[in-house]
């Protein structure tokens, strides 16, 4: 059974909500947080992305910035700008993107549950990026952003859901992105959380490096109580949409044309003026400014990692032509989230940045679950959970 915990949150008071609420820490750049938060001295990217405090070219794992992290979190707690629930609390959030809502439940989910595979896994993380976010938990005694979990619709939660939304709303904000955000407090917090009883696993969506560090922080305070919990929002399956999650390599081992043409010794490499592929097993790269459209091999076992689209251009692509073993750790490969777009990818191959761009298929959610319930782990960033979450609207302090 799952645990899901009622939390006392740190929020914005209703009329700052607007201005303190951010993007995420990781759909952004040091650059882009410095320009979404210019003029904007309460907005919460001072907390998820203090470097921009500082001067320009700072390291963003110096340890100056996550005092600096910390200094702004403890600010923005003792401020007129915030207060904290004073009992225990759960919440709905809607999230409304082109006429498409997606609704969940804001609570807190348990470490041991993620130690012990109740919340199950189905991506590799980045052991820097790990790093990273544990220093911030344990700096700041907070888990500053939810991460995004799915679970097995469920009529009793659901009704719950559909209840709560007759309220009025704790907050109600349109994002710059167009993206609407509401939250609602539950009435009923307990017996909310008892529904979870009976739901047998939860699935990370999106947010592996910050449930990976909530576990590492706890085990390192080797404390009880709130350090134990972490900050979600739980969807039902059927609301969730996935987008594809794009690779760039850096540097080819030899020239674009000399490896368009060992490409095109291989597969059957089509040029294409579309640059995303209409169904699984095929991908579109970009190379030497121009598209192209190849099917990847059928993979060559039953197990369900090797069959996604990221497992087979591993074995096709990545590893026998690229020396690209584990993408987890090689400098050679980026991850671009499909909301960016094939421009994105044009972008950093035309400016230099990258030699070769792949727009990949999205992975579904069926295919999320089976390696989750089979116990495996995907490619790192094989999905891309859309819309994201704003941060900065329930912090949870322990």
């Amino acid at each position: 059974m799952a645990v899901v915990h009622p939390f006392r949150a740190l929020r914005p008071v209703q009329e700052n909500a607007r201005e303190i609420a951010c993007v995420p820490y990781d759909v952004i750049n040091t650059q882009e947080a410095r320009a979404l938060a210019k003029g904007n001295a309460k907005s919460f990217l001072h907390v998820i992305r203090p470097e921009i405090d500082l001067p320009q070219g700072i390291d963003e794992h110096a340890d100056i910035v996550y005092q600096t992290g910390a200094d702004n979190l403890r600010k923005y707690a003792a401020s007129k700008a915030s207060l904290q629930e004073e009992e225990p609390s759960l919440y709905v959030y809607r999230l409304i993107m082109n006429g498409r809502a997606q609704t969940g439940i804001f609570g807190c989910v348990s470490v041991d549950d993620y130690d012990n595979d109740v919340i199950l896994k189905h991506e590799l993380t980045r052991p820097v990026k790990e790093d990273d976010r544990t220093r911030h938990i344990l700096e700041q005694r907070a888990h500053a952003e939810p991460v995004m979990l799915t679970f097995k619709d469920d009529a009793a939660i659901a009704s719950v859901i559909a209840t709560t939304q007759e309220q009025d709303s704790l907050y109600d904000l349109t994002a710059a992105d167009g993206v609407q955000h509401t939250i609602w407090k539950v009435d009923d917090a307990l017996s909310l959380a008892s529904l979870f009883q009976q739901v047998n696993h939860l699935y990370v969506a999106d947010g592996h490096h910050r449930c990976k560090a909530a576990s590492r922080a706890a085990a390192e305070l080797a404390e009880d109580g709130e350090v134990r919990f972490f900050p979600a929002v739980l969807f039902p399956m059927a609301d969730m949409e996935i987008l594809a999650y794009n690779r760039i390599i850096r540097k080819l081992p030899v020239t674009p044309k000399a490896f368009l043409q060992s490409l095109g010794g291989r597969f059957d490499l089509t040029p294409t003026e579309n640059p995303v592929p209409s169904t699984k097993g095929d991908i579109c790269l970009y190379i030497d400014g121009s598209w192209f459209t190849m099917t990847l091999p059928e993979p060559t076992s039953s197990n369900s990692v090797e069959d996604l689209d990221v497992g087979r251009l591993s074995d096709a692509i990545l590893r026998p032509m690229l020396s690209i073993e584990d993408p987890r750790t090689d400098p050679n490969i980026d991850f671009v989230g499909g909301i960016r777009g094939t421009k994105e990818l044009e972008r950093v191959v035309d400016e230099g940045h990258a030699q070769l761009a792949i727009s990949m298929y999205p992975t579904s959610i069926e295919e999320l679950v089976a390696v989750s319930d089979a116990g495996l782990l995907m490619p790192p960033k094989s999905t891309w959970f859309e819309p994201k979450l704003r941060s900065g609207l329930l912090v949870h302090l322990f």
